[in-house]
């Protein structure tokens, strides 16, 4: 199991509908100056994909941190804001780095 202290990073995959992809795109930058202000948010990043997905890439200094971020009031009305622009359901990843013994290069 993982230790409650340790880093944690998740990857969020947004399906735009292809008429919306701008308007999910800008609900999701408008969310990021919000999150950037959290404790504990050491990265919180949008990116346009090769699959046409768009993908949040997040790192939190803790599973503590991360759990309040989930429960936040304004990610709840984020869910809300890009619901009639996503295709299909999100999906997120959520990881512990294996090797960050190694450096900043061998986890994200």
């Amino acid at each position: 199991m993982t230790e409650n202290t340790q880093a944690v990073v998740v990857v969020t995959v947004f399906t735009p509908r292809p008429e919306a992809e701008r308007d999910l795109i800008e609900a999701l930058r408008d969310y990021v100056p919000d999150v950037h202000r959290e404790e504990g948010c050491l990265l919180y990043a949008i990116h346009d994909a090769d699959d046409g997905t768009i993908v949040l890439i997040e790192k939190w200094a803790s599973r503590s941190d991360l759990d309040r971020h989930d429960e936040s009031p304004g990610l709840a009305e984020l869910d809300r804001r890009i619901a009639p622009f996503v295709a299909a359901p999100t999906t997120w990843t959520t990881m512990t780095p294996l090797l960050a013994e190694l450096g900043p290069a061998a986890a994200l």
